[in-house]
């Protein structure tokens, strides 16, 4: 079962624009109950620092800095979620939670 929190190695596909492309971790912010269904909602992860206020750093979570992409927010298969990879503290989630709100004006 795919859990909130969880970062999988996500197979994007073809990235059309801006875009998230190929493969690429991403970790899963909607509620678990939602894998249930095969499409959980997650957010891209990068290793490149832009300093937008819309990411959040992960530092000691994977072998690099990585950054969550929170403007990014896309559902996906769960056929896409290759492997699991590592999870988030709630340290983590909480800051990506924040910048959903603002984002989604929650």
């Amino acid at each position: 079962m795919v859990n909130r929190g969880d970062i999988y190695l996500c197979d994007f596909g073809t990235p059309i624009g801006h875009e998230p492309g190929f493969r690429r971790p991403a970790v899963v912010v909607s509620r678990s109950e939602l894998s249930r269904h095969g499409v959980p909602i997650v957010l891209p992860i990068t290793r490149t620092r832009r300093g937008y206020a819309t990411h959040v750093e992960l530092d000691d979570v994977l072998p690099v800095v990585s950054y969550a992409q929170c403007e990014l927010i896309r559902a996906v298969s769960v056929d896409r979620l290759l492997r699991p990879v590592a999870s988030l503290d709630a340290a983590h989630l909480a800051l990506i939670e924040l910048i959903l709100r603002r984002i989604l004006d929650l």
